[in-house]
């Protein structure tokens, strides 16, 4: 569940399809830069109703997935 939302949420912002984001993708291999990767976090902070840190080592999908995952269990 986690992964497909932030897919959605990753594709809606960069204008792809979900189903070539994995887990393993890099958000730099996406064109996201970290104001890109700051505003994409508000966004998944509202649709899980969670407060998530950024830090420089949050540089794949499944970094985000792992920070979220953290928080909503």
């Amino acid at each position: 569940m986690v992964l497909e939302k932030i897919r959605e949420l990753i594709a809606d912002k960069i204008d792809c399809e979900p189903g070539t984001i994995t887990e393993e993708t890099k958000f730099s291999d996406l064109g996201i830069d970290s104001l890109d990767v700051t505003e994409l976090v508000m966004s998944i902070e509202d649709e899980f109703n969670i407060e998530l840190e950024i830090d420089a080592s949050m540089v794949a999908v499944s970094d985000l997935i792992k920070a979220v995952e953290s928080k909503i269990k």
